[in-house]
C-alpha cells in the first residue's frame, strides 16, 4: 500500500501513525505545508471515552499525552456576579504544540515519511499514483472543493462571531463567562491545559458585535498569520474582571463566523476526507482535534479489517458517520443555545447554570444528579420532589403535575362517535398519573375529519359519547381531561365534495384539490368551531385545544406555503392571522374561564418558504393576546415535501423559542419518553408542561412508572387505590440476591470537585 496524508495536523499525524503501526511495510507519506513547530491554536480537550480508545490503539501515545495532561472535573459559570460550580464532570486538555510534537515523534519513530514546508500535490494527481489519500486538508479543504460534485458539501456559516485567543491566566476548571452589558451580552468559554496557559475563546452574535464596536475591524485587512491586536486589547478591557491582571495571547486571532461542515459522503473512489473536511462540530461542545483523532482510529481499523480500500473506506463512512452526525445533533443545539443566550439572561443564576449545562441535550437532570447532587440540589431550591411532579396551573386550572398525554389519532370512532376503545383508552391513560389527559383528534363538522375513524363533537349523540367517557375519567380520578377541537381542512377525507381551504392547492398529487374557503365558508367555520366548544363544556372537558397545526384547516390560513389568498385573510402574518384570531375570540367568549383554553401551532414548516421563528413567536403573542392560556408547541405536517430533523426532544427548541420570548407558557412535544428528559425540560425553563406520547402509548402508567423509579410517592402521582399493590416492581430472576464483599478494601470515591491548580505558579504577563 502506497498511502499520501494531506495535513500534518493531529489527525493526518495520528491516522499515519496507527496506519503504520498496523501495517509496518506500507508506505505513508504525509505533506504538511508549514514548520513542524507552527501551531495555530492553544489547547485541545479530550473526553474520558476518546481518551480510552487512544490508550487502546496505542499505549505509546497515550503515556506521552497523559504526562503533559491538565486534568480537572469542575465547570464553573460566572454570571451575574457569581461563580456557580458543577463538579464530577471529568476533562483533559494540553496545548496543541505538545500534541503535535508527541504525534511528530511518534511518526518518526515509525519511519512516516512527514514532509514540512511542503505543499500536499493535487488529490487527483496523490490518487493515480497512491493506492489510498486521506484529505485531512481542514475546514477549507482544497480536496473537499475540488470534488463537491461527489462529497456534496453543505457548509453552515452562522451569523454570530468569536475569536480564538489564549491567556496566561491558569484558569481551575472549565469556566464559561457570561456577561451583560449595554451592548447585548459577551460570553467567554475557558479552560486550561497546562501549567501557565489557558484556552479564551471569546463569542458574540452579530448585534451584539457591532454594538460593541468591533465592526470596525471588519473591513481591516491583515497578512497571513497576523492577529487583530485592535479587538483583542477591547476585549481585554471587557473581561478584566475575569482576567486578574493578566493579558490575553494571540495566535493568528481574529474574529471569526462558526461555520458547521457537512458532507453527502466522505469518499470518492482511493480518496477519503477526514476531520474538519469530513464535518466540523462548534467548540462549545467538543474538540475537532477530538474528532479528528477518532476518524483517524477507526480509518486506521477499517483499512487493518477489510480485504481492500473500497470495502474499508464504506466501512469507515458507515461506522463512523452516525457518530459524527449524532455529536454535530448535539453541537447544533449547543450552537443555538449560545447564538440565543440573551433569551436566557434573565434566569435566576441557578437555573441559567442548569440550562447552560444541559443546552445540548446530552447532558440531563440524571446525569448531572449523579455527578453532583449539590449541584442539582441546588438549582431545585433544595426540593425533594423532582421539577417534574410541581404543580402548575393552567389557566383555571391547577395542574397536579407537568406530564400531558397529547391527543392521539385512535381512528375507532363510527359516524364521529367515540365508542368503548376512545373510552379505555383515556381512562387508562388518566389513571396513569399524568396531569392532563388531551383526546383528539375531534372534528367540528362531518366534512372537516381527517379520516372517517376521527371523532366529531357537532351532534347530540357524539356530546353524549363523550360525557359517559369525561364522567368516568373524573369519576375514578383528579386527573385533568381536555379534548382538541380541529377541522382537517385540505386534509379531510371525508364529505361530498371538495374539501375547503385557505387556498386550492393539494396535499400531494394523490389528494383532493381543495376549494378556497369564502366569507360563507369562514363565517361557518367559525359557528363550527363556538358549538363544538359549547358542546366540550357542557360535555364534562376540563380543557380545549384548538389545532391551529400540521396542516389542517387553520394551519393551512398560518402558513405562506399554503395560504396564496390576496384578500384580507392573506398576504402578511396579520392578514393570515385573522380566520385563526376570529375562531380563538369566538371560542374564549363561549369557553369557561375556571378551565382552560390551549392553541397548538406547528411553530416551523421543515420547508423553504415557510414560517419562521419571528413567525412562530409573533403567532404565539397574537393567540396570547386573544385569550389562549398555553402554546401547545409542535411542527411540521404542513406541506407533504417536509424535511424534518428528527431526534430526541426535537421539537423542544420551538416550545423554548416561544416560552422565553413571549412568556407565553408553552408545552413541548415530540420525541420525550424519559422522566429524565422531562425533568430536564422543565427545570432549564424551556417549556412549563411536556406532552409526552408515544411513551404513553407504550406505557400508559408511564408517570406512576417514573415516579417509582425516582422515588417519589406524594400526591403529584397518585396510584388508583385498586392498582396501590403495583407501585413497586414486581420481583424477577435474582432480584432478591444480596452480593457478598469480595473486596478486601474498597477504593477511595472519586472527589466531586477538583481543580486544575498548576504546578508553577504563572505570574501576568509584563504589560
Amino acid at each position: 500500500m502506497r498511502v499520501a496524508v494531506i495535513g500534518g495536523g493531529p489527525g493526518g499525524l495520528y491516522f499515519a501513525a496507527l496506519a503504520k503501526q498496523l501495517s509496518p511495510h506500507w508506505e505513508i507519506t504525509v505533506w504538511e505545508r508549514n514548520a513542524p513547530d507552527d501551531t495555530f491554536g492553544f489547547g485541545v480537550v479530550f473526553s474520558d471515552e476518546t481518551l480510552d480508545g487512544i490508550a487502546q490503539a496505542d499505549r505509546e501515545t497515550f503515556e506521552a499525552m497523559s504526562a503533559r495532561f491538565a486534568r480537572w472535573t469542575d465547570i464553573d459559570i460566572r454570571y451575574r456576579g457569581r461563580t456557580l460550580t458543577s463538579g464530577g464532570h471529568g476533562f483533559a486538555a494540553l496545548g496543541r504544540r505538545h500534541l503535535l510534537r508527541i504525534l511528530q515523534e511518534r511518526c518518526s519513530a515509525l519511519a512516516v515519511d512527514v514532509r514540512y514546508r511542503t505543499e500536499a500535490p493535487p488529490a487527483a494527481e496523490l490518487a493515480a499514483t497512491h493506492d489510498l489519500v486521506v484529505a485531512c486538508d481542514g475546514v477549507r479543504s482544497a480536496t473537499r472543493t475540488a470534488f463537491a460534485d461527489t462529497f456534496g458539501p453543505d457548509l453552515d456559516e452562522r451569523a454570530g462571531r468569536y475569536m480564538w485567543l489564549g491567556t496566561d491566566k491558569v484558569f481551575e476548571a472549565f469556566t464559561f463567562i457570561v456577561e451583560e452589558r449595554d451592548f447585548g451580552t459577551l460570553q467567554v468559554h475557558a479552560y486550561p491545559y497546562d501549567d501557565t496557559r489557558s484556552t479564551f475563546i471569546v463569542e458574540m452574535s452579530e448585534d451584539s458585535w457591532r454594538r460593541a464596536g468591533f465592526a470596525e475591524s471588519e473591513d481591516r485587512v491583515l497578512p497571513p498569520g497576523a492577529s487583530d491586536t485592535e479587538s483583542i486589547r477591547r476585549c481585554e478591557e471587557l473581561l478584566a474582571d475575569h482576567l486578574d491582571g493578566h493579558r490575553l495571547l494571540p495566535n493568528n486571532s481574529k474574529w471569526l463566523r462558526f461555520s458547521t461542515v457537512r458532507n453527502r459522503t466522505w469518499r470518492r473512489g482511493n480518496i477519503v476526507l477526514l476531520g474538519d473536511a469530513a464535518h466540523t462540530a462548534h467548540f462549545s461542545i467538543g474538540s475537532g482535534t477530538k474528532l479528528a483523532m477518532e476518524d483517524s482510529l477507526a480509518l486506521a481499523a477499517c483499512l487493518h479489517e477489510h480485504p481492500d480500500v473500497p470495502r474499508a473506506l464504506a466501512a469507515y463512512e458507515e461506522e463512523r458517520k452516525p457518530v459524527v452526525e449524532s455529536t454535530q445533533r448535539a453541537a447544533q443545539a449547543s450552537l443555538e443555545w449560545f447564538e440565543h443566550i440573551d433569551r436566557y439572561t434573565g434566569q435566576d443564576p441557578h437555573q441559567f447554570a442548569f440550562n447552560l449545562l444541559t443546552r445540548s441535550r446530552r447532558v440531563t437532570y440524571d446525569n448531572l444528579r449523579v455527578r453532583d447532587e449539590g449541584f442539582t440540589s441546588a438549582v431545585n431550591g433544595s426540593s425533594p420532589v423532582p421539577p417534574m411532579f410541581r404543580p402548575f396551573r393552567l389557566g383555571g386550572l391547577l395542574l397536579r403535575n407537568r406530564v400531558v398525554v397529547p391527543p392521539t389519532a385512535l381512528d375507532t370512532a363510527r359516524g364521529g362517535v367515540p365508542g368503548d376503545f376512545d373510552l379505555v383508552h383515556l381512562s387508562t391513560q388518566a389513571l396513569g398519573g399524568s396531569g392532563l389527559v388531551l383526546a383528539g383528534m375531534t372534528a367540528v363538522s362531518a366534512d372537516g375529519r381527517a379520516t372517517p375513524g376521527c371523532p366529531g363533537l357537532w351532534s347530540d349523540e357524539q356530546e353524549a359519547a363523550w360525557e359517559r367517557i369525561t364522567g368516568f375519567v373524573h369519576g375514578q380520578c383528579d386527573t385533568l381531561i381536555g379534548i382538541q377541537l380541529t377541522h382537517a381542512g385540505r386534509r379531510a377525507a371525508t364529505g361530498d365534495g371538495p374539501p375547503v381551504a385557505a387556498s386550492g392547492l393539494a396535499w400531494d398529487e394523490l389528494s383532493r384539490l381543495p376549494r378556497e374557503a369564502d366569507r360563507a365558508d369562514m363565517d361557518a367555520i367559525v359557528r363550527d368551531f363556538v358549538s363544538a366548544a359549547r358542546r366540550a363544556d357542557r360535555a364534562g372537558f376540563d380543557a380545549l385545544e384548538l389545532q391551529y397545526g400540521h396542516g389542517h384547516l387553520l394551519s393551512g390560513f398560518l402558513s405562506p406555503l399554503t395560504n396564496r389568498r390576496t384578500d384580507a385573510y392573506g398576504g402578511d402574518l396579520a392578514g393570515r392571522l385573522r380566520l385563526p384570531l376570529e375562531v380563538l375570540r369566538a371560542v374564549r367568549a363561549v369557553w369557561p374561564f375556571g378551565k382552560a383554553l390551549l392553541v397548538r401551532i406547528s411553530a416551523a414548516d421543515w420547508a423553504e418558504g415557510g414560517l419562521t421563528e419571528a413567525d412562530a413567536v409573533a403567532i404565539a403573542r397574537a393567540l396570547d393576546e386573544a385569550g389562549a392560556d398555553a402554546i401547545d408547541v409542535s411542527t411540521g405536517e404542513v406541506v407533504a415535501h417536509e424535511r424534518p430533523r428528527y431526534g430526541r426532544s426535537y421539537q423542544t427548541p420551538y416550545a423554548d423559542l416561544i416560552r422565553n420570548a413571549t412568556g407565553v407558557p408553552t408545552i413541548a412535544v415530540g420525541a420525550i419518553s424519559t422522566y429524565d428528559d422531562v425533568n430536564s425540560i422543565i427545570l432549564a425553563g424551556r417549556a412549563d408542561l411536556c406532552g409526552v406520547g408515544r411513551a404513553q402509548l407504550h406505557d400508559p402508567l408511564w408517570t406512576l412508572h417514573a415516579a417509582a423509579a425516582q422515588g417519589y410517592q406524594g400526591p403529584a402521582a397518585p396510584w388508583a387505590p385498586s392498582w396501590a399493590a403495583g407501585r413497586r416492581r414486581p420481583p424477577a430472576a435474582r432480584t432478591d440476591r444480596v452480593p457478598p464483599r469480595l473486596e478486601l478494601l474498597r477504593p477511595a470515591a472519586e472527589p466531586v470537585h477538583r481543580r486544575w491548580l498548576p504546578r508553577v505558579a504563572a505570574a501576568p504577563a509584563p504589560r
